[in-house]
Parts: C-alpha cells; sequence; structure tokens
C-alpha cells in the first residue's frame, strides 16, 4: 500500500475525538482557520492520489499579525511604521510544507555539493480580510506551487543519491509524531497609547542633544500581537496568540582615531502596562551616554591571552553562540557541517559543575519574560524542556521533525520565522552550575590566575550584544567571534580597573568550554533575535559570571574617517561625567 494512503484525513479527526469535535465547533469562529482546514483536505485528497510522485504529508503555516515600530533620534520622530488605516502594519504570512516520496527519503533531503536553501524560504501571503473564498484560492494556489517544487526537488535527490557516496547518517527525513489539537484565543489588537508613548521617545531621544560628540541616537518602540496558525494532514490543530514589545536605546561615537563605537541597551516586557516608567528609561539613557563618552575616551587593548571572566548576560551570549547553534539537530545530520559534538554524546565537554537545558515552557525569569517561550513549535509539536548537559556530560541535541542517528523523536524545537521552513533552533538556553561564587570572589580568582600565569592583567566583559559562529567546513575555520561591547582591564598589581575598547574576543568551542574555572552567582538573562537557516526567531539565553582561564581577543577592525570637521548645530555643553 502506497504511504500516501495512511494519510489520517482531518475531517475525520475532527469528527472522531471529542477534542477534535469541540474544535470542529470553534472553527465556525476563525474564518481564516477553516480556510486553512477546507483546502488542506481537499488537496491532501487529491494529491496523494497523483500516481508519479503522490504527497505524503502537507502542511500550512500561517502567522496573522498586526504590528508597529516608532523611533526618535535626537528629539524628533525618524522613523513610523503603523498608521490608522487598517492595513497598516498587518500581514498574514503563509508557509507550505508538501512531501512526497516517503518519510525514509522525501523533497527535503539534502542535495550534498548544494547550497540548499531553496528549502527554507518559500514566503507567500494570505488576503488580510476574511473572506473564505480569497483565502482558500491563495492556499490552493500556495499548495499547487508547493507541490510542483517538491516534486522537481525529489527527483534531484534522488539523483544525487544514486552519483554521491553512502551517507554517515541514514536516519529519516521526517520523523512520526502524533497529532496535536490546541486552541488558544486569537491575539487581539493591542490597547495601546502610541501618542503618548512616541512623546516619551522625543523626550527620551533629546537626553542625546546635550552631547555633541555623539553622532548617532535612537529610541526604539515595537511591538505587535500575532496568531499562529498550524494544520496538517496528519490531524494537528493548532492556534497560538503571542504579544511581544521592547524598548530599544542606541548611541554611536567615533573616537579620534576614527574608530566607530556603539552601545546598545533594551528592555522587554510582556505587555505595554509592564514596560518600565520614563523616570526609569531616562536613567538608562544617561547611563549608556555616560559609557559612550567613558568608551570613546579608552585605549585601544592589544591582542591577548590569558585568563577572563565573562559577566552574566554576556555569558549567556556567549554559550548561546559556541554550544548552542553546535547542539541544534539538522547541523548533526549535514556532511557539511563541523558536527562539534555530534559524536560526543556520553562524553564531558564541560567541567562538571555545568549543566545546559534547553527549556522554551518556562515564561519569565524572575519578573522578566523570556523570549524563547512557546506553546507549540512550528511544526506542530508541544513545546519541551530538554536537558543537553548534565553534570557536564553531553546528553543531547536540540531536535525538530528532521530525525538524526539515534534521535528519532522531535523534541519540539522545529523553528521558523514566518513564511520560512522550521529547522531545529534555540528557545530558552539555560546554564546551570553547582560552583557558585560571588562576584567579588570570582574578581579575586581571576587575579590570582593572572598571577599564576604571568599576565599583568585579567579581562572582564560586561557586554556582549551578539556574534556569529562557523560551524561549517570548509576553508573557513569553525570557529567564533562574539562582539562585546564594554571590556575592563583588572590588572593583577592592584592598580584601578580601566575600561578598553576595540576588542573581538575569537576562539574554538571545545577549548573555550573546557577553560571554565569557576561560575558566579549572579544569575541574569539576554533576550534578543537570533538568525539562521530559518529566518529570525526570539530567543532567551540565562547564565551566570564565568571565569574562564585562557581567552583571546584581537584588535577590532576600525574605520580610516576622522571624526566630524565641525561640531553639531547644537549649543555646547559639558560633557556627562565619565563612569569606569
Amino acid at each position: 500500500m502506497p504511504k500516501a494512503l495512511t494519510l489520517l484525513s482531518l475531517a475525520a479527526l475532527l469528527s472522531a475525538t471529542p477534542t477534535g469535535a469541540l474544535a470542529k465547533e470553534r472553527l465556525a469562529d476563525d474564518p481564516l482557520m477553516k480556510a486553512m482546514v477546507d483546502e488542506l483536505e481537499r488537496s491532501r485528497t487529491n494529491l496523494q492520489a497523483k500516481g508519479d510522485e503522490p504527497l505524503y504529508y502537507l502542511s500550512y503555516r500561517v502567522s496573522d499579525g498586526r504590528w508597529f515600530v516608532d523611533s526618535a533620534s535626537f528629539g524628533a520622530i525618524e522613523d513610523y511604521s503603523g498608521g490608522e488605516e487598517e492595513t497598516s502594519g498587518r500581514a498574514r504570512r503563509l508557509f507550505v510544507s508538501a512531501r512526497v516520496g516517503s518519510r525514509a527519503l522525501d523533497n527535503t533531503h539534502k542535495v550534498r555539493d548544494s547550497f540548499g536553501w531553496d528549502n527554507y524560504y518559500d514566503r507567500a501571503q494570505l488576503p488580510i480580510e476574511d473572506d473564505p473564498a480569497a483565502l482558500q484560492i491563495a492556499l490552493w494556489k500556495e499548495t499547487d506551487r508547493a507541490y510542483k517544487a517538491a516534486a522537481r526537488q525529489l527527483i534531484k535527490v534522488k539523483a544525487n543519491k544514486q552519483v554521491k557516496v553512502q551517507e554517515e547518517d541514514s536516519a529519516d527525513d521526517f520523523s512520526t509524531e502524533k497529532p496535536n489539537v490546541f486552541l488558544g484565543k486569537k491575539a487581539g489588537e493591542t490597547t495601546f497609547d502610541r501618542k503618548a508613548w512616541k512623546e516619551r521617545l522625543k523626550r527620551l531621544s533629546a537626553l542625546f542633544k546635550a552631547y555633541p560628540l555623539i553622532l548617532h541616537s535612537q529610541i526604539t518602540l515595537q511591538g505587535g500581537s500575532w496568531t499562529h496558525y498550524f494544520v496538517d494532514s496528519e490531524g494537528s490543530l493548532i492556534r497560538e496568540p503571542r504579544f511581544f514589545v521592547r524598548i530599544m536605546m542606541a548611541g554611536a561615537v567615533k573616537s579620534d582615531d576614527g574608530m566607530d563605537l556603539d552601545l546598545y541597551d533594551e528592555v522587554d516586557a510582556s505587555a505595554p502596562d509592564k514596560l518600565p516608567t520614563e523616570a526609569l528609561l531616562e536613567a538608562r539613557v544617561k547611563t549608556l551616554i555616560e559609557r559612550l563618552h567613558a568608551l570613546r575616551q579608552a585605549p585601544v587593548v592589544e591582542p591577548y591571552t590569558g585568563p577572563a571572566i565573562i559577566t552574566n548576560r554576556a555569558a549567556a551570549v556567549f554559550f548561546h553562540e559556541i554550544f548552542g547553534h553546535r547542539v541544534e539537530g539538522h547541523r548533526q545530520k549535514d556532511a557539511d557541517e563541523g558536527r562539534t559534538f555530534t559524536k560526543k554524546v556520553g562524553q564531558r565537554i564541560v567541567p562538571e559543575f555545568i549543566s545546559v537545558l534547553d527549556d522554551p515552557t518556562q515564561k519569565v525569569f524572575g519578573a522578566t519574560p523570556l523570549n524563547g517561550h512557546y506553546l507549540y513549535d512550528d511544526e506542530g509539536v508541544p513545546s519541551q524542556k530538554v536537558p543537553l548537559v548534565e553534570s557536564g556530560v553531553l546528553k543531547g541535541f536540540l531536535l525538530g521533525r528532521t530525525p538524526i542517528a539515534n534521535f528519532s523523536k522531535s523534541n519540539g524545537h522545529g523553528r521558523a520565522q514566518p513564511g520560512s521552513a522550521p529547522v531545529a533552533r534555540q528557545g530558552n538556553l539555560i546554564v546551570q552550575s553547582t560552583r557558585q561564587v560571588s562576584f567579588a570572589e570570582l574578581r579575586k580568582q581571576l587575579i590570582e590566575e593572572a598571577k599564576k600565569r604571568g599576565k599583568p592583567y585579567g579581562l572582564v566583559f560586561h557586554e556582549i550584544p551578539g556574534g556569529f559562529t562557523m560551524t561549517r567546513t570548509g576553508d573557513l575555520p569553525q570557529a567564533y567571534k562574539v562582539l562585546p561591547l564594554v571590556v575592563t582591564r583588572v590588572y593583577a598589581d592592584g592598580r584601578p580597573d580601566e575600561l578598553v575598547r576595540g576588542v573581538d574576543l575569537v576562539g574554538t568551542p571545545l577549548t573555550s568550554l573546557e577553560s571554565i574555572l569557576a561560575t558566579g552567582d549572579d544569575f541574569d538573562l539576554f533576550n534578543g533575535f537570533c538568525g539562521a537557516e530559518s529566518g529570525f526567531v526570539p530567543v532567551s539565553a540565562v547564565a551566570p559570571s564565568l571565569l574562564l582561564s585562557e581567552i583571546e581577543v584581537e584588535r577590532r577592525a576600525k574605520g580610516h574617517d576622522r571624526p566630524p570637521l565641525l561640531p553639531p548645530p547644537l549649543l555646547p555643553v559639558p560633557v556627562a561625567k565619565e563612569v569606569p
């Protein structure tokens, strides 16, 4: 019997179970989901009967969202998306997954010696009005395109397997998962006084006017609400609402030697009424301004190897970059990836006092919402807490519905930005430690380590907004580079700490992870967005400060243009007091 004929009818599922019957009743109030269910059932029935390459799986994923972005610079609104019209800041983004062949080998299988991004980006739009016929026509057209593309791709896959050596990982291309039905409320429009907030943004950004050396300032408020829909031919039916709001503060200066220096700060909230007061935001902006001026006058650090502390939020980014990406499941299967940890399950990869997990089920850290929280991933699988490292020993990987050797099931980490194909991605990466000391003790140990190694100083990395990591084989090293913004030298002879600039932190993951000596007791959170094959997804990471026996820094590239020749057309006033 062809595998396509084993597909479960979604209509049958909705009629056969109490949960499904309730879901079917609720569809009457949701024209978008009803159109998705109706067209998926119609397309599935017809395309699975195709003789040459029958369809064996079909899913629709739609992100129905409204959003806004308001931004001010030097006291004036400079960028505005939105408006009073209903269509402003509104979209319904569709991704259709059509699979032909079989679970063992289908059109998503990697074609070796091909870059392979075709499977990731197939974005389409749906009408934003609830016209059933218009919605179903748009779904039909995109399904036709996706099926034809899948059939063509499977031919390439089969031909490629004929001329290439046998693959190391012979796991199937698609896992078997039980269907899930979850119908959360649709996300409503946000009740938000944007007019009042635009005035706040203008006042906050006007604080930069008093500082002639600051060349760029920006205070941005962005937010929105999304309803994520997922239906598939196995019977899953998901509707999950999500909301986000974020304030971002940024400033930039140029040093006399031509180096561009930027600093950032951001605040995430779960609802508009959870945002900080204007007074608290003003204090954060003033701190950022003071640090910019201090950074401009700081000396440039020379290339260095030696001990260092990476403070908590920076350590969270550090783990995300050097560890998190390398345990994403699809990277273990791809022969072009470095597969740093693929064959290290059951082996110690970090000191025994370190454990790491990824838990998208966790909603908050303290009172702060976690960006990486979600109920269901973008393949309709419930999010799960995944132990990655226990007492230093690697236990597993983050998995979507692409199986890898010895791991045949998803653990709810198939993620993608709207309109892109999901792959295994991080959610809430959490670092734990059983060897915690106060930061003062960690600093004392840093000085002792510097003396032991004959180094005049150790480094402390305070802020790391991001970086990049090379996970693939080829001409480039499988290394990482993270981009710290605030770094200080801690002198072994007791001299005052010194702010430095122009530093990039570089290295390879195995060496860096094994060099962790101790951790602080000061756990903190980094919220952000991570970009990879499946686009940008919201993520979080939690970690304590880390003491490492050895890190390596290199000088950052800098420009050669001088600062502006003329002062800005603002009244000069004394600059803010420098801070260490």
